[in-house]
């Protein structure tokens, strides 16, 4: 098998990307303080045609070179919004209609493979700090709480990965 050259991906440019229909999904980072997982996580919000990426607390945001440095200008196509307070980003999607979906280990968690979102429906995807994970105040105020399925001795997987791997099985449902 011959690997692809970029031209055989057809990829688009950022304005008709900008323009094209995108999952009805955002992406909520619950003051994620890695600029790399931030970064990785805007290439992931851009491969699958993420809605956009709603930057809470302590979370950066663009420019940044470290961003960058992962984000490989995901951070110039995927739309974006800056909160102070994750609870009034919350708020106002609710407000907005999405389904809040927190993706972390609780008691009376659904495992991810289980849940099944609806095409036409929007959802927000809320990931958490790298050590604590999403606030308790924010899983409170979730319509739903996601949990990968795990097998081995760690009892988490870093944030850019799970959020990669949400993100993929909302993709693959609402597609």
């Amino acid at each position: 098998m011959e690997k692809k050259t970029i031209w055989d991906l057809h990829r688009v440019d950022i304005e008709h990307f900008r323009r094209q229909p995108k999952m009805t999904l955002t992406v909520v980072l619950d003051n994620v303080r890695s600029l790399n997982n931030i970064g990785a996580i805007f290439r992931t919000c851009d491969a699958f045609a993420v809605e956009r990426i709603m930057l809470c607390g302590i979370s950066a945001c663009p420019p940044s070179p470290e961003i960058h440095k992962t984000a490989l200008g995901a951070e110039d196509s995927v739309a974006w919004e800056y909160y102070q307070s994750t609870f009034d980003c919350i708020s106002d999607l609710q407000r907005e209609g999405y389904t809040l979906c927190c993706l972390e280990q609780v008691k009376g968690s659904i495992e991810l493979q289980e849940f099944s979102p609806q095409k036409g429906r929007r959802y927000a995807l809320i990931l958490g700090h790298e050590v604590n994970g999403v606030d308790q105040e924010i899983v409170n105020q979730c319509d739903v709480c996601l949990e990968i399925p795990q097998r081995g001795t760690k009892h988490s997987l870093n944030v850019s990965v799970s959020g990669g791997i949400a993100i993929w099985h909302f993709f693959e449902k609402m597609i």
